[in-house]
């Protein structure tokens, strides 16, 4: 079954406004494989301002009064991040209160650095002081050797589509020759 067909099984309307016009899946950044538990039932209204927060229209948003309580944890995601994004209406926050995800919804939610005040985050950067954000590619600036294995990435290899470490601004991961590793900030260059 397709992941359109899924959706529509799943939610005829708009999974956050109910809007009931120019339904698409919108998968959720940032490491949605596209599935469909990883996708919204999205509007293109909903779609166009979640992607760009300057279009952002908080009157349209106050749908997830309702949305927030769906089931679905992608739902629940976006959600939670519109709530944060908002919060400076004074509404969202009381809503951000009530809501309840399990741990891991929680855990993804957070994943893009959403609804974390600037003292919070944590901020990654490369040897050259260059600040790094999840989704960028670096460069290795000298062999390493993999941990628990034989395997040493070589200086130069190019690592796309970079995840950061929410705890720990020091650890970046990424996929070298299809294995996914930790990798040290200060033996990468930003690209």
């Amino acid at each position: 079954m397709s992941v359109q067909r899924e959706l529509l099984a799943r939610s005829v309307t708009c999974e956050l406004c109910g809007g009931e016009n120019n339904l698409r899946a919108y998968p959720v950044p940032p490491n949605s494989n596209g599935s469909a538990a990883q996708s919204v039932h999205a509007c293109e209204t909903c779609i166009d301002q979640l992607d760009n927060p300057e279009k952002v229209d908080a009157t349209h948003w106050r749908c997830l009064n309702d949305s927030m309580w769906c089931q679905e944890p992608a739902v629940q995601v976006v959600a939670w991040r519109m709530l944060n994004r908002l919060k400076d209406e004074g509404w969202p926050v009381d809503l951000l209160d009530m809501m309840y995800m399990e741990e891991n919804t929680l855990k993804w939610a957070k994943a893009t650095g959403e609804g974390e005040t600037d003292e919070d985050a944590i901020i990654h950067k490369d040897v050259n002081g260059v600040v790094l954000s999840a989704g960028d590619t670096v460069v290795l600036i000298k062999d390493l050797h993999v941990k628990g294995s034989s395997m040493i990435a070589k200086r130069g290899t190019a690592v796309r589509n970079i995840s950061l470490d929410r705890d720990n601004a020091e650890y970046i991961e990424g996929k070298v020759d299809k294995q996914t590793i930790v990798i040290i900030t200060a033996y990468v260059k930003k690209s």
